[in-house]
């Protein structure tokens, strides 16, 4: 897929946010002439709206007045483009690269999220991308608390062609986990892709299953798992971020994948999770087709969203 197609894409479904952020801001520093504090408070106010968050706001707008002072600009309209630079420079550290790669063995990946983030469709995408590039990739259909999940994941299978390890409904989710690994080792698997539930309809806590999953993957295969991608749903705001924060006090997440960005007006999320949780942003979704989730890059989606 070419990038150009992905960022024309990208440009049209962050509509939403781009009407609800970007309309907004260039009022603020369109004909405002001086800089004043007044357009500093107003910046403030828009960028919360849109779900940046009220800590990592600041910092911005900290960072705008120190940027304008050093570079003496006296108007508003300055500011945008100081804005995006802003913008930019808080989602560019860390790495973004999404690699499935290992040196020998299976490549593990552990792919979490509460149910409706898209997670299990995530792990259905992935597999068509990897098969795609000609991996031979196992789904393991660890969320066994959702008859669903595993219905779902076993429509991936026959779609992409990747195999399928899954047990009947209730049946302990380690085990699945523990049975995928165990037999993509046995078959020389390329990749392996492990759905988590997002709930649990008993009394064992989530967070307590998730890391049983991860400790007995590593004992099946040490180093394993090699990823562990957190699914979030951008609709969900600053309540995704109270469950990314719990998701990765029981997990060693390695990456981010947002889902949903084509529909929500609360874009802003995507710098929020960058600063405050300090996990790259590995994939973005904007769409139902495979081809609709595809690799973080901070400069593109700051330059489709701001034009």
């Amino acid at each position: 897929m070419a990038r150009g197609s992905f960022f024309g894409r990208l440009k049209e479904q962050l509509g939403k946010t781009r009407s609800n952020l970007v309309e907004n801001v260039k009022q603020v520093f369109t004909g405002r002439g001086k800089i004043n504090p007044a357009v500093y408070e107003d910046l403030e106010e828009i960028l919360i709206q849109a779900d940046v968050g009220v800590e990592t706001t600041m910092e911005i707008v900290e960072h705008m007045r120190k940027t304008a002072r050093e570079k003496r600009l006296e108007n508003a309209d300055e500011l945008y483009n100081v804005l995006k630079e802003e913008l930019a420079a808080l989602l560019e550290p860390g790495d973004h690269v999404l690699d499935l790669t290992t040196a020998e063995g299976p490549h593990i990946t552990l792919i979490a999220g509460v149910n409706g983030s898209g997670k299990t469709t995530t792990a259905g995408k992935l597999a068509a991308k990897l098969r795609d590039e000609g991996k031979t990739v196992l789904l393991g259909a660890a969320d066994t608390f959702r008859a669903a999940a595993a219905e779902q994941l076993v429509i991936w299978s026959d779609r992409t062609g990747a195999d399928i390890i899954k047990r009947e409904s209730g049946a302990d989710p380690a085990s699945v986990a523990y049975d995928t690994t165990d037999a993509a080792v046995a078959r020389g698997v390329d990749n392996v892709l492990i759905d988590t539930a997002g709930r649990l309809h008993t009394k064992v806590n989530l967070m307590e299953e998730l890391k049983k999953i991860q400790r007995v993957v590593g004992k099946r295969l040490p180093g394993a798992p090699h990823e562990v991608l957190l699914v979030l749903d951008a609709t969900t705001g600053q309540n995704g971020l109270q469950q990314a924060h719990q998701f990765t006090e029981a997990l060693n997440v390695t990456g981010i994948i947002l889902t949903k960005l084509d529909g929500t007006a609360k874009g802003g999320m995507v710098v929020a999770i960058q600063k405050q949780l300090g996990i790259p942003i590995k994939l973005i979704g904007i769409g139902e087709g495979v081809d609709d989730l595809a690799p973080f890059n901070a400069r593109e989606f700051v330059d489709a969203l701001f034009g």
